[in-house]
């Protein structure tokens, strides 16, 4: 019977192709670097081809290194999952668990969930990986992460959704806009031109484009923002108006701002919270009870006089003008 590679001589393979140099791959596994060569040398012994080409300068996965790297990837993920499965098996969300989480939502949802989550579950370790929506889902296809929480709609592949809970947008722009003086804002009347946006890569820009009725490329945004703190602050300094979503303005983004926010008056658009995870990961029992945790405390409480998080200032601020 042929000799099989080991998970060991895996995970080196995949620390490597992730960070082309030997040092920092080596630092990533808790080895050595002499070790973790020495893992390498045996995988290529035993696999009987070059899988890494490597001088003092570079590192380079050949093409038979590129095959084999994403099978090991499956493989490695495999064996966490493995794992994570017997650990959860006695009692749910106990030890680590790894969440994504996009900028657009944890700033504004976490401070509310992250409490009364200890609270309910002391003995769980949550573990917070805050990034665009595209390295998250990288990262949970590869087992980096067991869930993530982003915005819909996205393209997800293969992995399992939850939908948690509908956030409208709403239109914010400052006291003296025209726009802002009405008690509702109909969505079709925004010029696209005007509206200021977060730059490539967030998802929240791409939502925005899409209720705005952005088509063309001439018609794309003309100020553009690196988070959404620069993006109030760039609204409130004249450069047009923008969309946000009411869980960060719930959440008091607006606080301490001359900026308003109005609703829209009819086909208002929205994002979908959601909840993502491997469709066979081992912790699908888990997730579900996050996921259920996430829609009790963290989804918009409607109707009349609903609270939501309590921040008075930020309830006057949001509402419609007599």
């Amino acid at each position: 019977m042929n000799a099989l590679p080991s998970l060991r001589q895996l995970r080196y393979l995949v620390a490597v192709a992730d960070r082309l140099n030997f040092r920092a791959a080596a630092e990533s596994c808790f080895v050595t670097q002499s070790t973790l060569s020495a893992g390498i040398k045996e995988l290529e012994g035993l696999l009987g081809i070059a899988l890494l080409e490597r001088d003092k300068r570079s590192v380079r996965l050949t093409p038979a290194g590129e095959a084999v790297v994403a099978k090991a990837r499956a493989l490695v993920a495999q064996a966490q999952d493995l794992v994570a499965t017997a650990r959860a098996a006695a009692e749910p969300l106990v030890g680590p668990f790894r969440l994504g989480i996009i900028p657009t939502i944890a700033p504004f949802l976490l401070p509310v969930l992250a409490p009364r989550l200890r609270g309910r579950y002391p003995r769980l370790k949550l573990y917070l990986r805050e990034d665009l929506t595209e390295r998250l889902l990288d990262r949970l296809r590869t087992a980096a992460l067991d869930a993530a929480l982003i915005a819909l709609p996205y393209a997800t592949g293969e992995l399992a959704v939850r939908e948690l809970f509908r956030d409208e947008f709403w239109f914010v722009a400052r006291q003296d806009d025209p726009l802002a003086r009405e008690k509702a804002v109909a969505v079709e009347r925004l010029a696209p031109r005007e509206v200021v946006l977060l730059e490539e890569g967030h998802c929240l820009r791409d939502h925005a484009i899409v209720a705005c009725g952005v088509r063309g490329a001439g018609e794309a945004p003309a100020v553009e923002a690196t988070s959404l703190a620069t993006l109030v602050q760039m609204v409130e300094g004249g450069l047009g108006v923008t969309l946000l979503p009411e869980l960060t303005l719930k959440a008091g983004l607006l606080n301490g701002t001359a900026l308003v926010a109005r609703p829209f008056a009819s086909r208002v658009p929205a994002r979908t919270i959601a909840l993502v995870s491997r469709p066979a990961g081992a912790r699908r029992r888990d997730v579900g009870l996050l996921g259920d945790f996430i829609v009790e405390y963290g989804a918009p409480q409607r109707g009349a006089g609903a609270p939501f998080y309590g921040d008075a200032t930020a309830q006057a601020r949001v509402a419609p003008v007599d």
